[in-house]
């Protein structure tokens, strides 16, 4: 059958919003080829992985059943390692780490099928692979390796085996990194009850000629036990031995680099100096692994920055100075890679589809390459208009309004957007679910609530126990004052969210009568249920959020939705993956059960296969279109 006829002039259909489109991820360069992961809702979900070199056309290297994914705290990421002509990657079907060889020099063909390295795990003691690197002098993959609620870094040999502890961090480790010439070896490590933006430690090891990792010692951050918070992001080893990290002792993520490594003494303490200190944030919060936002090219320091709220691209001196702007159009900019005075990342803009961007980082030159064909065009496009209003407190908070199109009117419905973590942030990305409400006449506002990332440290700890008081508060505030400035109508007024950001919906609609109607993708109804659930990432969040538990128990029945079901008057819509092991399931179904008892209408998808967030293309375009169906009916549009 032909595609169904659209025109730009229709509201755009979900299945082109949501259902078809591709995202790229983890992009490496490496022996001047070009890598990185793309994700295929409409082959179930999968992702595979891609290569190129230099004005050639791509080769997937990965088809067929292969799924690149890992499972490393539930939220995986750094599915893949490449140096040379070898390539590492964890295949999901059986989480274990496989081995790929390249062709020489800049071909990405691969000269054989996938190997496995290592043999499945035992049922009764699972274990998950990720973030790893290639120590091509001693043939081997070093990374983390999840097993009996601990991280390990490991070594695994290229020709196979079982994998070697290096390393026994106290609870959580990652983001490993080997100094040139392969002396040393640096990452990052945190423990319960702080999640790594709250607190974390920049580690560092000697490795001797055996392999081994000699006089560990943490040279920056945090432990759970000191008085400072500190966090930090990303260690970067430049070409002269020195070492860059962010950390944001200053009460915002910057640069600092540590000079001459290999002469430090095991009793020397690090002196780290600042390279150029902004009320900016040189990184995001750890949810995944793979993430970057630094890079070296041989001659240059990059890095991508967040100023409230958008992303820019720009150079550093590794001696300090001033952070030197890119010219780009790009406000979201994530996956930093540079080699040989070129620099790649994953980037897109209010008018511009996430893609692949390729820069030449002496003469500015540039292309992207969309992930996938832009539905609309630039001027049907909704763009994102800074809103500050006075959110919980009467503190300054931010959101991003798309107006409907055809312009801003009073009544005209509004969605309230609250974005999952809740450590997080609504950035300005082109998000073609949001172009599906306002190419329907409706306005949307995408709101970072107190507790969100790129607006330093001191916003971010707004939410520390009071997650469901500030949140709510915030997205209220933020709907109200598009009503006050003339760009909603009161009564139809809906909020949706995932995660975090459906138990934000479904606080709101307890605690506040601003909203009228709701929609939740696999929400968190009862954080006190959360203490029980098998996963360890996040098994101690709520403790910043709410409280210690038990101590905190009286606060915990106080904000849960479930148990104020009862003051919810407004209908709600649930979605939820049956495999949800982050979220389990029971949750939505505890809430519909209690809403359907006060006689409140409900509705409530289940999809078996899907887990914490939705990855295949049927299930997105369902969830948007049985989304807007749910308002429109309640709002009689």
């Amino acid at each position: 059958m032909g595609e169904p006829s659209w025109q730009e002039s229709d509201p755009l259909p979900a299945a082109l919003a949501v259902g078809r489109a591709t995202g790229v991820a983890e992009p490496r360069l490496d022996g001047g080829r070009l890598f990185w992961l793309e994700h295929r809702p409409s082959e179930g979900g999968r992702t595979t992985l891609m290569a190129r070199r230099p004005g050639a056309a791509a080769v997937e290297l990965t088809a067929g059943s292969w799924n690149v994914r890992s499972r490393v705290h539930e939220y995986g990421g750094g599915a893949y390692a490449v140096a040379d002509d070898q390539l590492v990657f964890v295949d999901d079907g059986d989480r274990c780490l496989w081995q790929l060889s390249l062709t020489g020099g800049s071909d990405p063909t691969a000269t054989s099928v996938p190997r496995r390295l290592t043999a499945p795990s035992d049922p009764e003691r699972p274990r998950a692979f990720a973030d790893g690197l290639i120590d091509q002098p001693r043939q081997r993959w070093i990374g983390v390796m999840e097993q009996d609620g601990l991280d390990r870094l490991v070594a695994v040999p290229l020709a196979g085996g079982e994998p070697e502890r290096l390393h026994q961090p106290a609870d959580f480790c990652g983001y490993a990194v080997l100094a040139p010439g392969g002396g040393h070896l640096a990452w990052v490590a945190w423990q319960q009850p702080f999640m790594p933006w709250e607190r974390s430690q920049l580690w560092l090891a000697a490795i001797d000629a055996a392999g081994q990792l000699q006089q560990a010692r943490p040279i920056a951050g945090s432990a759970a036990g000191d008085p400072l918070g500190i966090s930090v992001f990303q260690p970067l080893w430049l070409d002269d031995g020195s070492l860059v990290v962010a950390n944001d002792r200053s009460g915002w993520w910057n640069l600092e680099r540590l000079a001459d490594v290999a002469a430090l003494g095991s009793d020397t303490p690090p002196r780290w100096q600042p390279l150029c200190p902004l009320e900016a944030e040189f990184a995001s919060p750890q949810w995944v692994y793979g993430l970057r936002t630094l890079a070296w090219d041989g001659t240059r320091l990059l890095a991508a920055v967040c100023r409230q709220g958008c992303w820019e691209l720009g150079r550093l001196g590794v001696d300090g100075g001033r952070f030197e702007p890119i010219p780009l159009p790009f406000t979201e900019l994530a996956s930093l890679t540079a080699a040989e005075g070129r620099l790649v990342a994953v980037a897109g803009a209010p008018g511009i589809g996430q893609g692949l961007l390729e820069l030449d980082t002496a003469s500015g030159t540039w292309q992207h390459t969309a992930a996938a064909p832009l539905p609309l065009e630039a001027e049907a496009i909704s763009r994102p208009e800074p809103l500050w209003f006075d959110g919980h407190g009467g503190a300054p908070t931010q959101a991003w309004y798309y107006p409907p199109r055809g312009g801003s009117r009073a009544e005209a419905p509004l969605l309230v957007k609250g974005h999952s973590g809740p450590t997080a942030m609504a950035g300005t990305g082109l998000n073609l679910a949001i172009q599906f409400w306002t190419s329907r006449g409706w306005g949307v506002v995408d709101v970072n609530y107190g507790g969100s990332t790129g607006f330093g440290r001191a916003y971010r700890q707004r939410l520390d126990g009071q997650w469901g008081v500030v949140d709510v508060a915030d997205c209220a505030a933020a709907a109200l004052a598009l009503v006050a400035a003339g760009k909603a109508d009161p009564d139809r007024l809906a909020f949706e969210g995932g995660s975090a950001g459906g138990f934000t919906v479904l606080a709101a609609l307890c605690f506040t009568d601003v909203f009228k109607a709701g929609a939740c993708r696999y929400p968190v109804a009862d954080p006190e249920a959360l203490l029980g659930v098998d996963h360890r990432f996040e098994a101690r969040y709520t403790e910043t959020l709410i409280g210690p538990w038990p101590e905190a128990r009286s606060v915990y029945e106080a904000r849960s939705p479930l148990r104020h079901a009862q003051r919810i008057t407004v209908p709600v819509v649930f979605f939820h993956g049956l495999d949800d092991r982050v979220v389990p399931a029971r949750q939505s179904e505890q809430m519909v059960e209690a809403l359907r008892r006060g006689g409140l209408e409900t509705e409530l998808h289940l999809f078996a296969g899907e887990g914490h967030g939705f990855r295949d293309s049927g299930v997105r375009t369902t969830v948007l279109e049985a989304t807007e169906a749910f308002f429109r009916r309640q709002f009689r549009l």
